[in-house]
């Protein structure tokens, strides 16, 4: 058999090749697009010849109805916005209620056992280490978490589950085909909302292998959760507070969705940049059939979206959240003359931080959040106010009081606080993620280096130009 296989094998078969390939090259972008799209219309006049349709035919003329709508060239992404910013704000409305609630009995817990332990005559560092600094650190990010993936990815499924996502995915395709993507990315940036490293997992959608680590590798400039409490914090005291009270919260609510149009805007570059590069290569073919809508299955969901899915993460988030809270304990209480090692560590870095418009406290809090994004707003607050635990202010008034008028926060520190936070590197369980799918330590660092590079070039930039025109500080 084999010998007769080499018999038909043409001589010239790489002159054949080279033709071909040649031949390839002068084939119009839209060629392979218009051969899909004639295959699909001989299989449908095939069809009405041979198949007669049952069922409700009204049912389907509606549904394609809808698909016109859903998939216009014009109404398509404008609506997949809005179906975004819906998803957003019934996440952050809705978590606010369930996050303080779950935050009170946890910290009573707290306090319960610091009670408990000082009655016992227990050392007040091994109370402090344990319950103020272990234990908050924990208590923080689950109170933080846990609701807001509670809503969104449950939120996120039923779009799933109802056939809409393979319509964002054929919305954008065409710009993640320009930066040598793949149309999938669009879901997987979708997942990283709720928490970047559920978007690295979902990559496994990609085929491609190059195609997957793109995707993983630009995941983070999509902002999770975890960075929404200090984008919402940023948007309210340096945004809302410029406009009337009755359009705060809207104006607020505006400043954060241009964050998340940047980072899809960052993500897009990046991936274009990356296939042009390191990870060079054409973008694959994408055909995608898309599904019929279909009712959501409650039973699917809930085991999706909170077993496989917030659970999960909460569990690596939870892992790498304890060690945190035991070393932001330690840098707060001990001294070395008359200042604390946060103190100390915060002076060290204040040059870079000036340089790229933030201070060395901001720096030292991303160092000490590498393990969760959540506790960003907490540890700047213990670092500026100097108390030996993480804590919250009472209400945005004082805040803005302790970052403005006592810490000399400008505009140009809110706005590259806001670029920083979606730019900078990815939280530890994401970086362990990354390993853990692609096996590569070397792919892990890229994906931890790629956006601090990219953040850190960016604010310096962004300062440098505002104070060349007198705009900071």
């Amino acid at each position: 058999m084999s010998d007769r296989v080499i018999e038909t094998v043409p001589p010239d078969a790489d002159a054949v090749l080279a033709r071909a390939r040649e031949l390839r090259r002068q084939l119009s972008g839209g060629f392979r697009e218009e051969a899909v799209k004639s295959l699909y219309a001989e299989a449908e006049r095939v069809a009405r010849r041979a198949v007669s349709q049952g069922g409700d035919m009204r049912a389907i003329a509606f549904e394609q109805r809808i698909d016109r709508l859903v998939t216009s060239p014009w109404f398509g992404l404008p609506i997949m916005l809005v179906l975004l910013a819906i998803v957003f704000w019934l996440t952050i409305a809705g978590a606010n209620v369930p996050s303080a609630l779950l935050a009170q009995g946890l910290f009573w817990i707290e306090a319960q056992a610091v009670t408990l332990f000082d009655a016992a005559g227990v050392p007040w560092w091994i109370t402090g280490f344990l319950w103020h600094g272990v234990y908050r650190g924990l208590a923080w990010v689950v109170s933080v978490m846990l609701p807001p993936m509670a809503i969104f990815f449950p939120l996120f499924t039923v779009f799933e589950d109802l056939g809409y996502l393979p319509r964002v995915a054929f919305n954008l395709d065409f710009l993640f085909r320009r930066a040598g993507a793949h149309g999938k990315q669009a879901l997987t940036m979708a997942m990283g909302f709720g928490c970047n490293a559920a978007g690295v997992i979902a990559t496994r959608i990609i085929d491609s292998p190059r195609e997957r680590l793109v995707a993983i590798l630009t995941n983070n400039f999509v902002p999770c959760n975890g960075r929404f409490p200090t984008l919402i914090m940023l948007g309210t005291i340096f945004v809302g507070a410029s406009f009337a009270p009755a359009f705060a919260s809207v104006a607020a609510a505006g400043a954060v969705v241009g964050v998340v149009i940047l980072g899809i805007g960052f993500t897009l570059l990046m991936s274009w940049l990356l296939s042009r590069t390191i990870l060079r290569g054409e973008a694959s073919a994408f055909t995608l059939e898309l599904p019929p809508y279909r009712r959501p299955n409650i039973g699917r969901i809930f085991y999706t979206s909170l077993i496989d899915r917030t659970l999960f993460v909460l569990y690596r988030a939870m892992w790498t959240a304890a060690p945190a809270g035991a070393v932001i304990w330690l840098l707060a209480n001990i001294r070395w003359g008359d200042r604390t090692l946060a103190a100390i560590s915060a002076g060290w870095l204040d040059p870079l931080g000036h340089a790229i418009g933030l201070d060395g406290v901001i720096l030292l809090t991303y160092v000490i959040a590498i393990p969760a994004n959540e506790i960003v707003v907490p540890t700047l607050v213990m670092a500026y106010m100097g108390t030996g635990m993480m804590t919250e202010m009472e209400g945005l008034g004082d805040l803005r009081r302790l970052l403005v008028d006592q810490q000399g926060w400008t505009t140009l520190t809110a706005v590259n606080l806001m670029l920083f936070s979606l730019l900078h590197n990815p939280c530890a369980t994401t970086i362990l993620t990354i390993y853990k799918e692609t096996l590569s330590a070397k792919w892990a660092t890229v994906g931890a280096l790629l956006p601090l590079g990219t953040a850190f070039l960016v604010c310096f930039l962004t300062a440098t130009l505002a104070r060349a025109f007198g705009w900071g500080g």
